[in-house]
């Protein structure tokens, strides 16, 4: 990579089975620069599922168009028996271990482990297959990354902990109830950060028990800061929906436990983000004001950043493939009030299902190709070569 340009941020946020979403967009942007292209990021952040996509862009850095091109086959061919246990003694099982172990809570006992609404063990093996992370390193030894990191909430220390992987002269850091942990990412980070309170069970790394990262994660723009990232894109899996106040209705039930737990998994997903921007836009429009002279006595530093998320309800995209689900899922779901046009929410993050996962990939791509001048300015003002650099 030049060292003439600036360092571009990646920050790929959580979601479930939105993270698909990101794959459209990454797609789109592979096609705006020339072919063999290097991965045009150096420095690549992701939580939960967007951890996935982290480590499967920096393990092709050398060739972004086709670590494109990997990720989107993991995406386009996803399974729910994949991810989480569906077949009927699995389901069967993990429910009545869950049934047992909220009655010894009540009991006050805390003898059982791994409570959680769904069995993801096959996760662990699936992403051992897929993603080599032992692949990682060469990457940044031979300057194609410089970091990547994957984001986890632990358990014990309430700390929202970023654990990095990168260049020797990247320091650690400790702000308040966040750190930067430097490691060798594994599959067991990856769980980790994807292990969404409730609905997957806790995992363990190092000395305490970790949730997915996007809980408790008040700054997930700093991560990418701290690792060297001048500039920042940020792919998101939330819609905003304030253009669609006007469409509100009036709903007279009582939200079921479906609802509820889409609507927390909205605010663990989505809240901590939109708050980081306000901030740094604040911060942007404060050093905008400040002679330039006086820049270097400033302890801030104006960041350019580029949001893309989707245009299109991503809840309301799920309830057309809930059927796609396996018939014990679509059960169990009902169990905790997933219905016809209630609950779609929490069936968006868990809708592991091919069909579903391709149509998220080509709204992302239409979303980023509609932005395609945006795109092209915010990597060509980065000293990034593009298509439209090159000689016709």
């Amino acid at each position: 990579m030049s060292q003439t340009r600036q360092k571009i941020g990646l920050i790929l946020t959580g979601g479930g089975a939105r993270a698909a979403y990101q794959v459209g967009v990454l797609k789109a942007i592979a096609e705006f620069l020339p072919y063999r292209s290097h991965l045009p990021f150096d420095v690549v952040c992701g939580t939960s599922a967007g951890a996935l996509n982290a480590v499967a862009l920096v393990i092709n850095a050398r060739h972004f168009r086709k670590g494109v091109r990997y990720l989107a086959n993991i995406w386009n061919n996803a399974r729910v028996s994949d991810i989480y246990r569906s077949d009927v003694l699995g389901v069967a099982i993990n429910t009545a271990r869950w049934l047992y172990g909220l009655l010894l809570s009540v009991l006050g006992s805390n003898r059982m482990n791994r409570v959680s609404l769904l069995d993801n063990r096959p996760k662990q093996a699936y992403l051992e297959r897929i993603l080599p992370c032992e692949l990682i390193q060469p990457q940044i030894d031979d300057g194609l990354v410089h970091a990547i990191s994957v984001t986890a909430s632990g358990y014990g220390s309430g700390h929202s902990v970023t654990f990095y992987q990168g260049a020797p002269d990247i320091q650690p850091w400790k702000r308040a109830r966040r750190i930067g942990v430097p490691t060798q990412i594994t599959t067991q980070h990856l769980l980790a950060s994807s292990a969404i309170p409730y609905i997957f069970p806790a995992v363990h790394v190092n000395r305490e028990f970790f949730c997915d990262g996007s809980m408790r994660q008040i700054a997930p723009i700093s991560s990418a800061l701290h690792l060297g990232a001048e500039r920042i894109m940020v792919v998101g899996v939330g819609h905003d929906d304030s253009v669609d106040d006007a469409k509100r209705v009036k709903i007279s039930h009582y939200p079921t436990l479906a609802e509820i737990a889409g609507h927390a998994l909205d605010s663990i997903f989505t809240d901590g983000l939109e708050v980081d921007l306000e901030r740094l836009q604040r911060n942007n429009r404060t050093i905008s004001m400040i002679p330039e002279e006086l820049h270097n006595k400033v302890d801030m530093q104006y960041v350019e950043t580029l949001v893309i998320t989707p245009s299109q309800s991503l809840e309301k995209i799920a309830e057309r493939y809930i059927s796609h689900l396996p018939w014990t899922i679509r059960v169990l779901l009902r169990l905790v009030g997933v219905m016809r046009g209630s609950g779609a929410n929490l069936v968006s993050y868990l809708l592991f299902d091919k069909s579903y996962c391709r149509t998220l990939i080509e709204l992302g791509y239409q979303d980023a190709f509609k932005r395609r001048d945006e795109i092209l300015s915010f990597f060509e003002q980065a000293g990034v070569e593009s298509i439209s650099d090159m000689p016709q």
